[in-house]
């Protein structure tokens, strides 16, 4: 269904997608729809959320910290670079910023389901390499916005401008490693402040 979802949503746009075109794609009954998804508002942030949370499970504390420091801010960012640089995340973003404006409960959606759990997956992430004693960071939060969005800002404005084509893995993985080695001569512990 949400897959389905989101075929609607890039295809039709917001206000022309309907739960029982959702329903058809999926080979679901209307019935079933409305039992497990509410409102087209539910429907929506429910397809944001399944794909931040491929980004949410690449930010795994545990893993990353077995990484050296650059390679675990790497990681992240190009896992951020590959979720948020791809044409479905770019087509979303799209529909957002064209009908957010009527309606609120999408751009709402959007932001709590991926704006902010992006980063706060991020800035959780930054708070735990100060713990461990090897960054300094004022404010992990605000580190985490500025990271996402030397990793992303530019390259996605030019896609979703038609004046570029998506980024492949290659070009994301390399800026993500630019990113993070830039990122962190900033942060090290003992850096000039």
């Amino acid at each position: 269904m949400l897959e389905a979802a989101s075929q609607e949503f890039r295809a039709n746009g917001y206000a022309a997608t309907s739960m029982v075109a959702v329903a058809q794609r999926a080979g679901v009954s209307t019935k079933t729809m409305y039992r497990l998804i509410q409102t087209k508002a539910e429907l929506f942030r429910n397809v944001v959320s399944e794909r931040t949370a491929r980004f949410i499970l690449e930010v795994d504390a545990e893993a990353l910290d077995a990484l050296p420091l650059g390679e675990a801010l790497g990681h992240i960012l190009r896992a951020y670079g590959e979720l948020t640089l791809d044409a479905e995340t770019t087509a979303m973003i799209r529909l957002v910023l064209g009908e957010g404006h009527h309606f609120p409960e999408l751009a709402t959606a959007f932001y709590e389901a991926a704006v902010q759990r992006t980063t706060d997956a991020m800035a959780s992430w930054l708070a735990r390499q100060c713990r461990r004693g090897l960054i300094e960071l004022e404010d992990p939060y605000a580190a985490a916005g500025m990271l996402r969005g030397m990793m992303t800002m530019e390259p996605q404005r030019a896609v979703m401008l038609g004046l570029r084509a998506v980024p492949d893995a290659d070009e994301i993985a390399a800026r993500a490693k630019c990113c993070a080695r830039l990122f962190l001569i900033g942060c090290l512990t003992g850096s000039p402040r």
